[in-house]
């Protein structure tokens, strides 16, 4: 049965597009055939972080019905699908909840997984992606205003009846001033998922266009992502000596 998962954050900046990027690249590499949809149709950045921004048919064509969703389908090398939304000021709109879901649906007949990489915050649009969604995976980072946001998302799930799989802490830096784990988990009262770590490869993957766990395979971050898209596979993932090692040695 196909799932359908909103990556959806209450803040901006914690790196939830970027995360959506990659969790999709590794469970394409997991065997697990993927279609992600950038639902955030005023600021889409999607398409911008795998080097795929100007597309002819985008999520906004089929909503307007001026085009079918298979043909808003694009491949990505890493080999998972891309449902873009336009970046065009001109395109910009927001989505009516019915039609996001109806789009979730088309797409979930043709893949195991549709990611749904929703708008930050709490807005519109970031409601007619959680409506969509059969669950909600959070990323947020340890900062208190993230937090905060996050809880906000996560009582609006628990409202739409939004199966919450828990929360990712994502650009961790391992520094003082962050939020500790017992206190986040205190606050949210959801499963930990998972912890990635801030990491200057993934800022080097973004300038390439690629998700850093096609850019950097071996780097811890990447492996800290892989664990994150193998739970969410209901998979187990191991690490291999070489890995670890060259991962330490880069």
């Amino acid at each position: 049965m196909s799932r359908i998962i909103a990556m959806a954050s209450g803040k901006g900046g914690v790196g939830k597009t970027t995360l959506c990027a990659s969790i999709a690249a590794a469970l394409a590499q997991f065997g697990k055939s993927v279609i992600v949809i950038d639902t955030n149709l005023t600021t889409a950045n999607l398409g911008l972080h795998l080097g795929m921004p100007f597309y002819p048919v985008t999520l906004q064509d089929v909503l307007k019905k001026r085009a079918r969703l298979k043909d808003a389908i694009y491949y990505h090398n890493a080999g998972f699908g891309i449902i873009p939304a336009s970046i065009s000021v001109e395109h910009v709109m927001v989505p009516k909840q019915n039609d996001i879901i109806d789009a979730a649906y088309k797409a979930a007949s043709l893949a195991d997984i549709v990611l749904l990489d929703s708008a930050a915050g709490l807005g519109r649009e970031a409601s007619a992606a959680l409506q969509a969604a059969d669950e909600v995976l959070i990323v947020t980072n340890p900062e208190m205003p993230a937090i905060t946001d996050a809880l906000k998302l996560s009582k609006i799930a628990q409202q739409y009846e939004v199966r919450r799989l828990g929360y990712i802490l994502n650009r961790v830096r391992m520094e003082k001033h962050e939020i500790s784990r017992r206190e986040i988990q205190e606050l949210l009262e959801l499963p930990f998922f998972g912890i990635v770590q801030e990491d200057r490869r993934v800022k080097e993957a973004i300038a390439a266009r690629m998700p850093v766990v096609l850019h950097r395979p071996r780097a811890k971050v990447s492996r800290q992502i892989k664990a994150v898209a193998a739970r969410l596979a209901n998979m187990q993932y191991k690490e291999t000596l070489s890995d670890m090692f060259f991962g330490w040695f880069r």
